[in-house]
Parts: structure tokens; C-alpha cells; sequence
């Protein structure tokens, strides 16, 4: 795991793409912290990192797309699943190195409220509290990010994928309130829910019947709670929905909550998606 972390980090520093990422985030926090805590003399640094969140959609899927993509676009992959470690000690490997590169400039970005509170009065605890909820929610995207990226070899089609699913997400809390409240409605979107997760299924697993069963299992254990008591439905969809945003979760720091259910939300997420990491490798590992 250690040689795997020591590649993953040199190979993000050699070329520019550590780089790149740190600039743009240092970039946007120098600019936000211009125009709150200095031109409008706001005290609130947590008012900037609410508003820059925006960035890790973008600076996201440039660090991520390579992580495994390009091993199997060179065909260096072979040499990964050859190594004497498991998958899981691989991304391992690679996930602590982006947590490194992330980690570099939100230290640096540590220093601003401290530099603040000599010039006025800062509440030190919810900016140091909203930064531990920023860097939570880019691990969270980030392991959504080398997902993405372990299942294809093409750097470009993993940015962009990346960058859709985390602009849904981002959006995801606006859109739900043009999702109806009806009970059929949600009943309908939760069914079409389940053929995609199918779908995933079937393209991760590659075995129909797994896929088929699962979703009819789904399916049948939806259908026997909607006919069971219809109103449970009504506006259920669009809450869930709500609740799934990673980004309305952090906004919780930036208003001087400090949410222990969000940061067990992000770990969690940060697991789920770690494990699918896992488990696409193993799949082409043992398929190879």
C-alpha cells in the first residue's frame, strides 16, 4: 500500500494535476475571502467555504480521471492487479494520496480565519468546524471520483461522467422540489430507481439473472409497501432525494451547525463507493 501511495502521490506532483488542483481551490478561497472578509467586512470565513463548494466540481474529476483510467488506458493495470496486494490495499494507495493532495491547500486554507481574527472578531470553532465539514466532502466526491474512473480507460469520459453525477448532486435539493408529491409519482421514480440500480448490477456483476433478481426482489418489496398504505408515499421520493445531497449536508457547517449525522453521512459515502472501487477491479482482475 505504502509504494502504491508513494507512486500515486509523486505521479500527481511530476505532472501538473496536483498542481492545478491546489491552485484552483487556494485561487477561489483568496478571491471569496477578498470579496466577504475583506470588501464587505464580513466576519463569517465560513461564508466562504459555503461558496466555493462549487469548485470541487470541477477540480474534482481533474484529479480523479487518471487515477485508474489511465493504468488500464497504458496497460499498466496488469501490473497493479500482479502486485502481492489485495484491491483494496490499492485504493487504498491511491485514495490516501488525493486525500493528501486535498489536503494541502485546505491546510493552507486553515490559516486565513486565524489571519482574520487579528483584524476583528472570527468564531474560530464554526470556521474550523466548517473547514473539517469541507474536506469531509471532498473525500466523500473524491471516492465517488475514482469510481467513476475504474470503469472505463477513457480519462475524458471519466471527467465527464464525474462531473454530471456531482453537478446532480449539487443540484439535487433544487431539483427535488419539481419532483410531484403524489403518491404514484414517487412510487413511479423509486421503480425507476430500481431499474437502474439493475442496470449497475448487471454492468458491474455482468450475470443477468443476479441483476433480474435483484431488481424483481426490489420491486415486489415496493409494490407490497405501496399497496400496504399509499400515503407513505406521497412526497417520499422528493425527501429522500433531499436528503442524499452531499452539499445541502455541508451547508449545515456553514450555518454553525456542526452535524455529527452529516459527518457520518460522508464517511458513509466514502465507504460505499471505496468498496465499489474494490469490488470493479476485483471483477477485471480476475476477468483478465
Amino acid at each position: 500500500m505504502k509504494a502504491v501511495f508513494r507512486h500515486e502521490l509523486s505521479s500527481l506532483f511530476t505532472g501538473i494535476t496536483g498542481y492545478v488542483f491546489a491552485a484552483f481551490l487556494l485561487l477561489f478561497a483568496g478571491i471569496f475571502t477578498m470579496i466577504y472578509n475583506i470588501n464587505y467586512a464580513v466576519s463569517n470565513f465560513e461564508y466562504v467555504l459555503g461558496n466555493i463548494a462549487f469548485i470541487f466540481l470541477i477540480i474534482i474529476p481533474v484529479l480523479t480521471m487518471r487515477s485508474i483510467a489511465e493504468e488500464r488506458k497504458q496497460n499498466t493495470a496488469q501490473l497493479l492487479y500482479s502486485l502481492p496486494l489485495s484491491m483494496a490495499e490499492v485504493v487504498a494507495g491511491k485514495y490516501a494520496a488525493m486525500l493528501c493532495v486535498m489536503a494541502l491547500p485546505v491546510g493552507v486554507i486553515c490559516i486565513y480565519p486565524l489571519v482574520l481574527s487579528s483584524f476583528g472578531s472570527v468564531n474560530l470553532i464554526v470556521a474550523f468546524g466548517t473547514i473539517v465539514g469541507f474536506f469531509l466532502l471532498g473525500a466523500a466526491l473524491l471516492a465517488i471520483g475514482i469510481f467513476i474512473s475504474s470503469l472505463t480507460e477513457s480519462q475524458a469520459i471519466a471527467a465527464g461522467i464525474c462531473f454530471a453525477v456531482l453537478l446532480l448532486n449539487y443540484y439535487m435539493y433544487d431539483l427535488a422540489g419539481f419532483v410531484s408529491q403524489t403518491a404514484t409519482a414517487s412510487f413511479l421514480a423509486f421503480s425507476a430507481a430500481i431499474l437502474l440500480l439493475a442496470l449497475i448490477i448487471r454492468y458491474m456483476t455482468k450475470n443477468g439473472t443476479l441483476a433480474l433478481s435483484a431488481g424483481l426482489a426490489l420491486e415486489i418489496v415496493l409494490l407490497a409497501f405501496y399497496f400496504y398504505d399509499k400515503t407513505n408515499f406521497e412526497g417520499l421520493f422528493a425527501n429522500i432525494i433531499q436528503k442524499l445531497s452531499l452539499f445541502e449536508r455541508f451547508y449545515y457547517f456553514v450555518d454553525g451547525i456542526f452535524d455529527v449525522t452529516a459527518i457520518v453521512y460522508f464517511l458513509s459515502v466514502t465507504g460505499v463507493f471505496l468498496f465499489l472501487t474494490v469490488q470493479s477491479l476485483d471483477k477485471r482482475r480476475w476477468s483478465a
